[in-house]
């Protein structure tokens, strides 16, 4: 019941997503939809509305919004986080990703295997301040932290 069984992602007023960012979007969406744990933890001395969960990821205001409701559509939580301290993250993370998109068509397999270390590395940098920021909203785990932050990455810089 601690999970996420829908996301939503506000991107209206994006361009449109290169074909790799929308791989990454999909598979992301896919394998988090697959397997995830999203617990919303008691606050103010109240239980939070049980799982699963309809996640909506919005960037409104330079801040970026979790909008969560229960499958039967109750209100669960909302939260609106700072961009502030994923922008470095997240711009490291981009150019990474287009460094090993770039890579994948020309370079060999050890080149290629080197910047897909640095990406992870970047990536799992990312995840690691997403559950800090987290704290005391939700409790994620890494995988589901990794994911989220993809889909971050796919908001902050406009697909």
């Amino acid at each position: 019941m601690n999970r996420i069984s829908q996301i939503d992602l506000d991107d209206r007023n994006l361009p449109p997503p290169t074909a790799e960012i929308e791989q990454e979007r999909k598979v992301a969406i896919f394998d988090l939809i697959e397997e995830n744990q999203f617990i919303l933890p008691v606050r103010d001395g109240r239980e939070a509305p049980t799982g699963p969960y309809h996640l909506g990821l919005a960037i409104r205001d330079k801040r970026l919004v979790f909008d969560i409701n229960t499958e039967g559509g109750e209100k669960a939580a909302e939260f609106h986080l700072s961009l502030s301290p994923f922008r470095q993250v997240v711009k490291d993370y981009y150019q990474i990703c287009e460094s090993y998109f770039s890579a994948v068509k020309t370079l060999p397999p050890s080149q290629i295997e080197t910047i897909d270390m640095a990406r992870r590395g970047i990536h799992n940098e990312g995840s690691r301040v997403l559950q800090e920021r987290l704290e005391g909203k939700a409790e994620i785990d890494t995988d589901t932290a990794r994911r989220l932050f993809t889909l971050i990455c796919v908001l902050h810089f406009g697909g």
